[in-house]
Order: C-alpha cells, then sequence, then structure tokens
C-alpha cells in the first residue's frame, strides 16, 4: 500500500517504506550478532515512525461530515492507511521487538492463495467436511514443507497410515 501511495500520488510514503526498510536491515544484522537493537535505536524507529505519521495525517486531512447525509465519510486512501498504521503501531514495529515476527507476511499470502484460488475457481466448497478435509490436508502439507520434509514420501506413509508428524516448536 505504501508504493502504491507512493506512485499514485507522490506523497511521502517513500519515507515509509526507507524506514521500515532501514529498520529491517539493522534488525536482520543485530539478530545475526545474536543480539536486539538497544533502546535508544528502538526509541529512535518509534519517534522517527510517529514523526512520518504526523506529516502524512497533516497532508491528508480526515474528510468531514457534510450535513444532511447519513453513514461513514468516504476517507483517501491514504488517510484510511494513516489510520491503520497509527491504530497499529505496535504491530508494524513488532518485528524490531520479536525475533519471531517476520519483518512481512509474504508466508502468510502464500498460505492462504491455494484456498482462495480453488475457491474462487469453484465458488465455494460443496459441504463443510470438504473443505475441513481441504484445509488439514492443505495445512499438514505446508507444515511438513517448512520443515524441509519430503511432501510425497509423507503422503506415502500418510495413505500407509503412518504419517510422519510435524515437529512441535516451543
Amino acid at each position: 500500500e505504501l508504493v502504491f501511495l507512493a506512485e499514485t500520488t507522490g506523497q511521502a510514503s517513500q519515507q515509509m517504506i526507507e524506514l521500515l526498510c532501514a529498520a529491517k536491515t539493522e534488525t536482520d544484522q543485530a539478530r545475526q550478532g545474536q543480539s536486539a537493537l538497544t533502546a535508544k535505536r528502538l526509541r529512535y524507529y518509534r519517534r522517527r515512525y510517529e514523526t512520518i505519521l504526523a506529516t502524512g495525517e497533516r497532508l491528508n486531512p480526515v474528510a468531514v461530515r457534510i450535513e444532511r447525509r447519513r453513514g461513514r465519510v468516504k476517507q483517501s486512501a491514504a488517510v484510511n492507511l494513516l489510520g491503520r498504521l497509527r491504530r497499529y503501531t505496535d504491530d508494524v514495529l513488532r518485528f524490531l521487538n520479536d525475533p519471531s515476527v517476520p519483518f512481512d507476511n509474504n508466508q502468510a499470502e502464500r498460505d492462504i492463495r491455494m484456498p482462495k484460488l480453488k475457491q474462487k475457481v469453484s465458488g465455494c466448497f460443496r459441504t463443510t467436511p470438504g473443505a475441513d478435509a481441504f484445509c488439514v490436508t492443505r495445512s499438514y502439507l505446508a507444515t511438513m514443507r517448512k520443515q524441509g520434509r519430503d511432501l510425497f514420501h509423507s503422503l506415502i506413509l500418510t495413505f500407509q497410515g503412518q504419517p510422519p508428524q510435524p515437529v512441535l516448536s516451543g
């Protein structure tokens, strides 16, 4: 969304992109050294994040209600994004503090792609048990793939009644 805003409106979203990328780079380097970012650096990133949001909110004021109109007032894409970035600040910056949190959600998006594609092509799942079976199978195979296991061998063992169990984390 930040890239979209930068391309379509030419606004300061590029500053937020650069800040988040710099924070990711610094966090990755700290993790390679088996350490965390210092409290000073965490404060810097949070302060800079807040400054960029404040600038964006100044440039994109919230639309006000027109009299005799019902419902919510339509806001621009920039205002909606700024609202979400403000509301979910802790979630957006969670990767700075918690090494188990990835910088992006690309893996989650890839995991959900096939079920959404199946739903789009067929229109729906015909039965709830069919949807459940599809989701369990996809989830199991995704877990086995993430753990570096041979999927074909896992399926063979499963059909032989000896399903390999995923390794539990924790």
